[in-house]
């Protein structure tokens, strides 16, 4: 594989590495404000019935907000779980590469000697 190759993926590795992580950093935050603002009991007049366990404590929050949780970590997921899966196809490329310019070097100083 060429070194410009290599460098692709490893740009778009980063490039869905580093939103997913932030994604999911985020949506830990939201997950801890939520665990210190939100009732700790269904709360009919707010509309807050939907149950959510963070950390083994059980919050009540509206169906829009467990919508909108669950789209921001679960699509964090897959875009890290995307980068992750192109840094180790990556890493595979580079091994080899690498590998193989080391074999081509040993057979010149074989040749030399």
């Amino acid at each position: 594989m060429k070194a410009a190759q290599l460098a692709t993926l490893r740009h778009f590795s980063l490039l869905f590495l580093l939103p997913g992580l932030a994604g999911l950093i985020v949506s830990a935050m939201i997950s801890m404000h939520y665990l210190e603002t939100l009732p700790k009991w269904p709360a009919p007049e707010e509309m807050r019935t939907t149950p959510r366990n963070i950390h083994g404590s059980v919050v009540y929050e509206t169906v829009e907000e467990d919508r909108r949780l669950n789209l921001m970590e679960y699509s964090s997921i897959g875009i890290f779980s995307i980068g992750l899966g192109l840094g180790l196809v990556y890493l595979e490329k580079w091994g080899v590469a690498l590998a193989h310019a080391g074999d081509e070097s040993e057979g010149l100083s074989e040749n030399l000697g």
